[in-house]
C-alpha cells in the first residue's frame, strides 16, 4: 500500500498546478529531469539551462511570456521578493532563479518539507550570470511551506 504524506500531497498539487499552467508533464521518471519555464528572450536563463545540462540534468524548456511566468510563480508560492527571471520544477520542488546544480542535488537528497529553493534577483557570478571567479556574494534560500525562508547555502564574493 502506498502511503502519502501531507507534504507529498501538497507538493504534488503545487507541481501539478504549475505544470498544468505550462503544459509540462506532472511527474518525471528521472529525478534529474527538470522543467524550466523562461521568457523566450532571456539569455541568462538559457545560460543557466546550459549549466544544468553540463551537470547532467535533463532539461525541458518551456517558454512563457512575462505575465504568464509571473502567474506561474505566484501559484507555486514564489512571491515577488523571492523571484528571479526563470522558474523550474523538479521532483515536486520549485527552483527559482540561478540556483547552483549542487544545491539542487542537495535539496533532492535531503528532501525537506519545503516549496523549494530560490536565488532572488540575478546575482553576478551565479550560474548563468557571469564568471564565478568574479562572483558577488549571494545566498540560496530554502522556501518553507509557510512562505518563510532560511539560508540553504551561502556563496561569498570571489
Amino acid at each position: 500500500m502506498i502511503r502519502l504524506s501531507r507534504r507529498s500531497v501538497i507538493v504534488s498539487g503545487a507541481a501539478a498546478l504549475g505544470c498544468a499552467a505550462i503544459g509540462a508533464p506532472v511527474l518525471a521518471a528521472d529525478p534529474l529531469s527538470i522543467t524550466v519555464v523562461k521568457d523566450p528572450d532571456c539569455g541568462c536563463c538559457a545560460a543557466w539551462v546550459d549549466v544544468l545540462d553540463a551537470d547532467g540534468f535533463a532539461t525541458d524548456v518551456k517558454l512563457a511570456g512575462y505575465d504568464q511566468l509571473q502567474t506561474i510563480k505566484g501559484k507555486l508560492g514564489i512571491t515577488p521578493d523571492l523571484a528571479s527571471c526563470h522558474t523550474a520544477l523538479i521532483s515536486g520542488y520549485v527552483i527559482e532563479g540561478h540556483v547552483p546544480p549542487a544545491d539542487i542535488r542537495r535539496l533532492l537528497a535531503e528532501a525537506p518539507e519545503a516549496i523549494g529553493l530560490t536565488v532572488p534577483g540575478m546575482p553576478y557570478g551565479s550560474p548563468g550570470m557571469g564568471p564565478e571567479n568574479e562572483r558577488e556574494a549571494y545566498d540560496v534560500l530554502l522556501v518553507n511551506r509557510d512562505g518563510s525562508t532560511q539560508v540553504f547555502a551561502r556563496y561569498d564574493a570571489a
